[in-house]
């Protein structure tokens, strides 16, 4: 009997059930790592309003204001108010979420700002002690 070079069917099945796993493991990671980006960029933006709140509009307005409009937060860059989802904050379905607190007209005495992260908590900053 002559001995054919080629594979079995049982060393095909275990290559390609081999291949499928790797690659289901490979996709899960990506999302992940993604999702992590995206959770890191969350987290950048909240950090840039709120430095932008405390150290330039706090000083020269005394108060912090009812909505945050890239009218605002002017030393910021307006591409900051947008979730990786491309919703502005104000925006219902956004990721960034701004909260006046103890408001009379478009002044509030504090405020909370927050992000809604993918793997993690939501990413929280108040206001400073004034």
């Amino acid at each position: 009997m002559k001995h054919n070079p080629g594979f079995t069917v049982i060393e095909v099945l275990v290559v390609t059930l081999f291949l499928s796993i790797a690659t289901t493991v490979l996709y899960m990671q990506k999302n992940d790592i993604a999702a992590t980006h995206r959770d890191d960029t969350r987290k950048i933006a909240i950090n840039a309003v709120y430095y932008n709140l405390e150290e330039v509009y706090f000083p020269k307005n005394k108060n912090y204001p009812l909505e945050i409009t890239d009218k605002t937060v002017t030393a910021l860059d307006p591409a900051l108010l947008t979730d990786p989802d491309g919703k502005k904050i104000g925006n219902k379905d956004s990721d960034y979420r701004y909260e006046g607190i103890n408001c009379t007209n478009d002044s509030c005495q504090s405020y909370r700002i927050r992000a809604d992260r993918e793997k993690e908590a939501d990413f929280i900053k108040m206001n400073r002690k004034h």
